[in-house]
């Protein structure tokens, strides 16, 4: 009889999205026990590279949110112990974090990108860096952590001015665009099918992305065909050109009140989306016939170096 496989699931860690990567992490540790894996559970802290070279598992499970996880950083380290792991490697993981690099490279291949500039903290907090409405957000930060929009009503956002502001110095200033909020992964080499996300609350923040009932997910997108279409388009083309693996999903805004696909805008690509109950990508996967469990282990089985 065989062993069952030994896996390492990694979550939790230090960054802003802490909690959400210990719900997902859960949720997949589970669906891996209730599949025959042998699974430990990993909070990882500073001591990661020990604790996973005295572990030895066959396989790491990447369920870490920012950084580390999703900056290259711990991918760096399963490359060094040589210990299989899913979702993207270190060059994707590290180009998709940083957003501004990410939109560069986006755009070179011809997927749309928001206008936008990289400033300093201090250079947005002097005054508009552009003319409102438009965002301001982290470089290298995820699920909506830290951003804001600006109106001319609004102003300046008193958070910029904390002395104990906790999202790096480098910022992103985006025109705002208007819009349906849409989303669509890159499960198996295949982009899926298309969300619309509605939230509930002021806009798709954190607290709309992982609280139930904050949002509303309308599957499939009732949006035309043809534009349906370019968002599956733009969503694979966007996961290739960054390099990406397994698993990925890329956000979008669609201004509807421009013809054809000219108001579809891609935000980001997300190489580490979140495995929680309100989650996008296992919403996605089920509508396509693929269980949160058969999803998780493809994730496993897919898992390899020098990715």
């Amino acid at each position: 009889m065989t062993a069952a496989k030994h896996i390492a699931v990694l979550m939790g860690g230090w960054s802003s999205e802490r909690e959400v990567s210990l719900r997902s992490g859960a949720a997949c540790a589970n669906a891996l026990e209730r599949k025959g894996y042998r699974v430990t559970r990993i909070d990882v802290k500073r001591d990661i590279a020990t604790v996973l070279d005295d572990l030895k598992p066959d396989v790491a499970l990447v369920m870490l949110h920012g950084r580390p996880g999703e900056d290259g950083t711990i991918q760096g380290v399963l490359e060094t112990l040589g210990i299989s792991y899913s979702h993207s490697g270190v060059l994707a993981s590290s180009l998709a974090m940083q957003k501004d690099l990410a939109k560069t490279v986006l755009k070179t291949a011809g997927v749309p990108v928001a206008e936008g500039l990289t400033l300093t903290r201090a250079e947005v907090a002097k005054g508009h860096a552009m003319a409102p409405p438009y965002v301001i957000k982290p470089v290298a930060d995820g699920s909506s952590v830290g951003v804001f929009i600006v109106t001319e009503e609004s102003g300046l956002p008193q958070e910029l001015f904390r002395d104990d502001w906790p999202y790096g110095d480098q910022l992103l200033v985006e025109k705002y665009v208007a819009g349906k909020e849409l989303t669509c992964a890159v499960i198996k080499g295949e982009a899926s099918d298309v969300i619309e996300i509605v939230p509930l609350v002021k806009f798709y923040d954190y607290e709309a992305k992982y609280s139930k009932g904050a949002s509303k997910h309308v599957l499939p997108a009732p949006i035309l065909p043809f534009v349906y279409q370019e968002v599956r388009r733009l969503t694979l083309a966007a996961h290739l050109a960054l390099g990406c693996r397994g698993v990925s999903r890329a956000d979008f805004r669609y201004d509807d009140r421009i013809e054809g696909t000219g108001g579809l805008v891609c935000l980001e690509v997300n190489t580490q989306p979140g495995m929680t109950e309100t989650s996008l990508v296992p919403e996605l996967a089920a509508y396509a016939g693929v269980t949160f469990d058969e999803l998780v282990q493809w994730m496993v089985e897919d898992a390899s170096l020098g990715r």
